[in-house]
């Protein structure tokens, strides 16, 4: 199997997992009843979607963008903020971009974006961190169908990951 070089640290410790009984394709069905409907970027569901506009958080974007695009650094990043200060725009807009691009020497259906989950106050599987993992997870195996085996593994494993009260 073949993992991209941007996903490997994080599979890392999902890959050395054993198999336990049981059928992938219920686990596959179950972590997509759990995954949280509505958290991706681009779900009709936040419409209309925040982005910034033409000209706007240049620099911040750029600074993003770059250490998006640095194989050699950790490529994870934490925007945080009080309430209405555009983090969410920022996100989307990030997001928007990562999907528009193509991982090098991949699968051409595999986008740089793994996952993504916007919080909401409104929606309580969105509201806590309860359906955060799951619902990367899904992405993550459904944006990237060389991983998908390696998730239905680890939940095979240990299916309380699936449980939105103890992951």
């Amino acid at each position: 199997m073949s993992v991209s070089p941007f996903l490997r640290p994080l599979l890392t410790p999902l890959i050395s997992c054993s198999v336990a009984g049981g059928s992938s394709e219920v686990t596959w069905e179950k972590l997509s009843q759990v995954a949280a409907k509505g958290a991706e970027y681009d779900s009709r569901e936040r419409q209309p979607h925040p982005k910034c506009l033409e000209g706007t958080r240049v620099v911040l974007l750029n600074h993003i963008h770059e250490l998006l695009d640095n194989q050699e650094k950790s490529r994870l990043v934490w925007l945080h903020g009080t309430a209405g200060v555009g983090k969410s725009a920022v996100a989307f807009t990030v997001a928007e971009r990562m999907t528009g691009l193509k991982m090098r020497g991949q699968v051409a259906n595999e986008t740089r974006l793994a996952g993504s989950f916007f919080f909401s106050r409104k929606h309580t599987a969105r509201c806590t961190t309860g359906y955060f993992f799951a619902t990367l997870a899904y992405q993550l195996a459904s944006n990237f169908p060389s991983v998908k085996e390696d998730v239905n593994r680890v939940i095979l494993e240990n299916p309380a990951l699936l449980d939105p009260d103890t992951s």
